[in-house]
């Protein structure tokens, strides 16, 4: 697990307040007597808590500002319906309600664009998978997933599959000390001619070559698909910067090739 400061838009961290237990039992007691002042107060004092699950996720992959928007649906959700009856902190029946939104939106804003019939399947599947997990401790066969869902089980692993997140042709999938094998290299279109295989050797050592932070920005807009102000947010910089990096590694790939 990464670990890292999260920075929110417009939201000072540092002054974030911590309840106690006692505070909590004593504002949930008063929200549950119909006070919305006790919840807004529960609200901002678990702000934390969707911090550190956000934690978990890649800073430079994910809007953190979005995520934590909707890691705060998941903690309002789980106030509307905690019970101090259950015998547990907060934070316990939170976490899976706050993870499971984050992860939800980052399914469905994948950038490949799968049916809802296919998504809502694959769904159904983790869905009844949980139950069953939880009412026999061990996880249901492909085939009993099958007959519950009645599906046919090629579907299953098809539509699990549908929400994996996809893979940059430029993720390094080796290297020995010398060039990078990327997965471009071992999906390449076999009919290519030489001149195009010289020129993506060439391309793929230039932008070995360049800083980092000229190919971070590189990958990030003509890869990644991020506009220059998305890649200023999350490095901290302004979107005036991010322009004079990819115009000069644009630049130097060019005089790298010649």
């Amino acid at each position: 697990m990464s670990k890292y400061k999260v920075d929110i838009t417009g939201l000072n961290t540092s002054d974030i307040k911590v309840l106690k237990q006692k505070e909590m039992n004593e504002l949930f007691k008063k929200y549950q007597s119909g006070d919305e002042n006790a919840k807004e107060e529960l609200i901002n004092g678990n702000l934390k808590l969707v911090l550190s699950i956000l934690k978990r996720f890649n800073k430079e992959k994910y809007n953190m500002d979005d995520l934590f928007q909707v890691g705060v649906i998941g903690l309002i959700k789980a106030i509307d319906n905690f019970d101090l009856s259950y015998d547990l902190k907060l934070s316990t029946y939170a976490c899976p309600l706050i993870i499971g939104e984050i992860k939800r939106y980052i399914r469905d804003n994948t950038p490949i664009r799968v049916s809802r019939s296919i998504k809502d399947q694959a769904y159904a599947i983790i869905k009844f998978k949980e139950e069953y997990l939880k009412t026999h401790g061990t996880e249901p066969t492909n085939k009993e997933i099958a007959n519950e869902l009645e599906i046919e089980e090629y579907q299953i692993n098809f539509a699990l599959d549908a929400l994996k997140e996809p893979m940059s042709i430029f993720e390094p999938i080796y290297n020995d000390g010398g060039d990078t094998i990327y997965l471009l290299d071992q999906i390449a279109d076999k009919k290519e001619s030489s001149q195009d295989k010289d020129m993506l050797i060439s391309l793929r050592r230039a932008i070995n070559k360049i800083k980092e932070r000229e190919r971070n920005v590189l990958v990030s807009r003509f890869i990644i698909g991020k506009t220059q102000m998305e890649i200023a947010e999350s490095l901290g910089i302004s979107q005036a910067q991010v322009s004079r990096i990819e115009k000069n590694a644009i630049n130097n790939v060019k005089r790298l090739i010649k």
